[in-house]
């Protein structure tokens, strides 16, 4: 009995470990933005954050720029649940959970303190719950990346009547190819895989992206100005797909969202501590910086008159707008 003993005991430690090893998974997380962007600063720290709070029992692999598939793809894959995580930009999630599209509507976030408002507020909690029954993913983080400023090749463009002539991509999102046709130019609709060739081999002339991204995709090699125009304010959120998260146990859960929380404080002072720095080496690297013409308002006036009457239906209603400016002090 005392040598039968300890190999009972021995098996039964081997059993235990077994099953945790059983247990433990490597998630994954699909990026579309290569390293050195917000996406992946916030990724990364989500990563970290999450497997800390299981103890180490569980990680995240990143999957960067598209590696998984578009953005769009992303969801879907989620949404099936064959993929567990993703960071994309918001206009992404728009075509499959439409109220969404009240954060890219153009010239609604004119701030970052804006952008932090609605996302972390009662607005930010009504579009995560739209987006799990619409999509099947639910929104655990935010990402801040800043207002998609235009970058082009061929000239500065300080007015409406500056664009014109210009090929500009934009992506498959109707609001945003909506406005573009609002200042008098028909965008071309591109994959963000095909962007940076589509703009070295000049298909297309120019791009909308935040400061970060256009550092990140290193398009200060086939882009030579820059406007600083405040149409939308970029957010990407992180998402997690929703039968993939009911899976889980109820502490893994938890760690999920205080560690998309924790990620959303890091990802905004990220963008706090980096833009302006951003600014200065790209313009060190050749890019040229200008303002629009008299405070933007042309361009502001064209936009919201044309557009956002023609997405009221489908963000909720002309009430919702009307709250979140009132929210906004507008």
């Amino acid at each position: 009995m005392k040598s039968i003993k300890p190999v009972i005991v021995a098996a039964a430690m081997f059993l235990a470990f077994s099953t945790q090893v059983v247990q433990a998974k490597t998630f994954k997380m699909a990026l579309g933005d290569a390293q050195g962007g917000t996406q992946y600063a916030m990724g990364e720290k989500f990563a970290e954050l999450f497997t800390a709070k299981t103890g180490g029992k569980h990680k995240i692999s990143m999957f960067p720029n598209g590696q998984l598939g578009s953005e769009q793809d992303t969801i879907n894959d989620a949404s099936m649940g064959t993929l567990d995580f993703s960071v994309l930009a918001i206009n992404n999630i728009t075509p499959f959970s439409p109220t969404v599209g009240v954060l890219t509507l153009p010239y609604v976030i004119q701030s970052l303190d804006e952008a932090v408002t609605l996302t972390r507020g009662d607005v930010g909690k009504e579009l995560i719950e739209n987006t799990i029954r619409d999509s099947g993913v639910r929104i655990v983080g935010w990402a801040y990346s800043g207002f998609r400023v235009l970058t082009n090749s061929k000239k500065p463009v300080k007015t409406v009547e500056d664009l014109q002539g210009l090929v500009i991509r934009v992506p498959k999102n109707e609001i945003m190819i909506a406005t573009y046709q609002a200042w008098g130019v028909n965008p071309t609709p591109m994959a963000w895989s095909e962007t940076f060739t589509g703009l070295q081999q000049g298909v297309v002339h120019g791009q909308d992206n935040p400061y970060i991204t256009n550092a990140a995709m290193k398009f200060y090699e086939v882009q030579k100005y820059i406007t600083n125009i405040r149409y939308i304010f970029s957010l990407e959120p992180l998402v997690v797909s929703e039968s993939v998260f009911q899976d889980q146990k109820p502490a893994v859960q938890k760690a999920i969202l205080e560690a998309g929380h924790e990620a959303t404080l890091f990802a905004e002072q990220y963008l706090r501590d980096t833009e302006d720095k951003i600014k200065v080496d790209l313009a060190a690297k050749g890019m040229e910086i200008s303002d629009p013409a008299d405070g933007e308002k042309e361009w502001i006036e064209k936009a919201t008159t044309a557009v956002w009457p023609k997405y009221y239906d489908s963000i909720g209603g002309k009430e919702k707008l009307d709250h979140i400016l009132q929210l906004l002090g507008r």
